[in-house]
């Protein structure tokens, strides 16, 4: 067992948030103003502030009060520029909110001075979401890549826990207790890090044994990919009848889970993973590439979209998952695009679906609609994978039948003079090995 570090090392920069506690109070859920810098207010400006708000429900926060910014860049020192800094320093006086939270990236010196200015704690988008995957962690390989995301997070800004030695230094500001106190620390997270990543290569290597035997079984497998609550659990549940949780939240579901469906006498395994999202922090998707990897495996990505969302809200997000899947090396993997809620969608929406993506499938995990088609593209699929035998199998050999019988689909056999003629379709490796065991034979 790995003991748990101080909550003044593992949480962000003089933030209370932490991989134990979500964003409340005793009170209620707390407070939040956003704040958000765009080059310019469009669609897009606003899907991202409802995003950002959606984050910081899931995390536990409600947000009271929205700024916004049009700014070509965020300013490098403050994020905002002087006036919007005063807009909301006044703000923040007069609405006592309990955190600010940045819609973007934050370097440590602009949190730390905002923080200065506002008087109140401040996080960004990163920190709100390793808050949200902190809470939904439910497996010890989730936990453990979690905080180890959250201390490589956390580690870049240690300086400004510290801030408060600062005067204690020695000679050009290198030196003191505040200096050693932080190098203490920057010590411990290093150390602690070091051991999350040993325990994770281990539970790698345990995930990678499983992972191996169901290479080896030559089952196709499919994977899901998609942006988060597009509802890739409801639709693993009623693809398999999988119990994976569907609450309506962002990054409801972290730890994969697989499932074996069968249908017209095909064994298929699909997987759900976590769901994706923009700006989805690099932390993260290096912790969890070893969750990833059912999606590196697949023979085929199942990218599931909300059919329910507007067009270029959709054209984003798919944008935001092709981007994740090419940093972890799976885009060039085919693909089948599955829209899905397309019970929220009426006949004009459907027809305009079915003409901007002609290829994909329309599905209701919820009211079963189109469940059987998918079922259907996905064993037309795992059948294109396999390979046809056609052989005749000596009388001596009969044993060989049931291997076949085991391994393969659509099997027909007839007796010749020379044994059992067997055709069938099979993976590609277990018809190696089926004639590589008669070539044997027969030399022999």
């Amino acid at each position: 067992m790995i003991p748990a570090m101080g909550k003044e090392i593992s949480r962000t920069y003089r933030g209370k948030a932490t991989h134990e506690d979500p964003l409340r109070t005793e009170h209620g859920p707390e407070r939040a103003i956003v704040v958000s810098s765009s080059p310019r207010a469009d669609d897009e400006s606003d899907a991202r502030i409802a995003e950002m708000i959606e984050l910081l429900r899931t995390a536990g926060a409600d947000t009271i009060r929205t700024v916004m910014q049009q700014r070509a860049t965020p300013d490098h020192r403050t994020f905002l520029g002087k006036g919007r800094m005063e807009e909301l320093e006044a703000m923040v006086g007069d609405l006592k909110p309990n955190l600010v939270a940045i819609d973007g990236e934050l370097t440590a010196r602009q949190q730390r001075v905002i923080e200065d200015r506002l008087k109140i704690r401040v996080v960004d988008r990163t920190a709100v979401i390793l808050d949200i995957f902190a809470l939904h962690a439910r497996s010890a390989e989730g936990k453990l890549q979690v905080e180890l995301a959250q201390l490589e997070y956390s580690y870049q800004r240690q300086e400004g826990l510290w801030q408060h030695l600062e005067r204690l230094g020695g000679g050009v500001g290198t030196r003191g207790p505040g200096e050693s106190q932080l190098e203490s620390d920057r010590r411990m997270l290093r150390d602690r890090m070091g051991l999350l990543r040993r325990r994770l290569k281990d539970l790698g290597r345990s995930r990678g044994v499983m992972r191996e035997q169901r290479l080896g079984s030559g089952v196709p497998r499919i994977a899901f990919a998609g942006y988060t609550n597009a509802g890739k659990s409801s639709l693993m549940n009623a693809l398999s009848g999988a119990e994976v949780s569907v609450n309506d939240a962002l990054f409801e579901t972290l730890d994969p889970t697989t499932r074996a469906i069968e249908h017209r006498g095909y064994r298929l395994l699909i997987s759900d993973t976590v769901g994706f999202i923009r700006g989805l922090p690099h932390q993260l998707v290096e912790a969890f590439r070893s969750t990833l990897d059912e999606v590196m495996d697949a023979d085929l990505i199942m990218h599931v979209a909300d059919a329910s969302e507007r067009e270029h809200r959709r054209v984003g997000h798919a944008g935001a998952v092709e981007e994740v899947l090419d940093e972890i090396g799976a885009g060039e993997l085919p693909r089948l695009l599955v829209l899905n809620k397309i019970d929220r969608v009426d006949a004009e929406g459907r027809a305009a679906l079915v003409a901007r993506h002609p290829d994909a499938l329309l599905v209701s995990a919820v009211s079963g609609e189109g469940i059987d088609a998918l079922k259907d593209r996905l064993v037309d699929t795992a059948r294109a994978r396999l390979t046809a035998v056609d052989v005749v199998i000596p009388w001596s050999s009969g044993a060989l039948v049931s291997e076949v019988y085991a391994a393969g689909s659509e099997v027909r056999q007839e007796h010749v003079d020379a044994g059992i003629r067997v055709r069938a379709l099979m993976p590609a490796a277990a018809a190696a090995r089926l004639r590589s065991v008669l070539d044997g034979a027969s030399a022999a």
